[in-house]
């Protein structure tokens, strides 16, 4: 499918250790934070409050160009001054308000006719798995990360407060990811295979990320009504 959107600005929202060659990639984890504050880090890291996957990926943030943005406050950039935005099994791991000001936040810096492209875990694929027998409960609930272990170390609670419960705090499929962004303003909501995209020239845009878990959706903003 080769429709909307030439080439232009393109970002990566949420992009963690998988920034995309050639746009500008953003984040909000803590991990980049410190990677500003190299003593800050080595401190954190001496009292045990950094795990292994952390330390690693502050050292990743300081090797890549990832820029820092809460998505769901504000993305640096104009307001309608993006062709693509990209952000993958991200929107999973906010609440749904928060998923609402993404949404919104995503569609300010959408030039008119822009795409959103969002992966997340397809929950029918997982509740799939659990109705043949490929899953059991314990295994459904490890793949949904939608399970909670209370903190009880001062370490935990410390950790947990620094950075905050890293699962998942809602579940989609492709017909409730797209009734989502038509609630928040976005149009034409389609469902796609893997490696297929509405984008034209999606270079290195990974579209088979997640493929046979995930599902993904494009959708466009809108020119605004008269």
């Amino acid at each position: 499918m080769t429709e909307a959107a030439s080439d232009g600005l393109r970002v990566n929202i949420g992009c963690g250790a998988q920034p995309t060659p050639g746009w500008r990639n953003f984040d909000n984890s803590f991990s980049l934070t410190l990677s500003k504050h190299p003593r800050l880090a080595a401190l954190l890291a001496r009292l045990r409050l950094l795990n292994s996957g952390q330390i690693a990926f502050i050292a990743f943030c300081r090797q890549n160009k990832i820029e820092y943005a809460d998505a769901t406050r504000n993305v640096p950039l104009p307001t309608g001054s993006v062709d693509v935005i990209y952000s993958a099994y991200m929107l999973e791991h906010l609440d749904r308000v928060d998923a609402d000001r993404f949404l919104k936040e995503a569609l300010r810096i959408l030039k008119v006719g822009g795409i959103l492209r969002l992966a997340v875990p397809d929950i029918s694929v997982a509740i799939d798995e659990y109705r043949t027998g490929k899953v059991d409960a314990d295994e459904f609930m490890d793949k949904s990360e939608i399970g909670f272990t209370r903190p009880r170390s001062f370490a935990e609670r410390l950790r947990m407060l620094l950075v905050g419960t890293r699962g998942h705090h809602w579940a989609y499929d492709g017909k409730s990811l797209s009734r989502l962004l038509l609630k928040n303003g976005f149009s034409e909501p389609v469902v796609l295979p893997a490696g297929e995209t509405t984008v034209v020239n999606p270079g290195s845009l990974p579209l088979r990320d997640g493929e046979g878990w995930g599902v993904y959706v494009e959708a466009k903003k809108p020119a605004p009504s008269r």
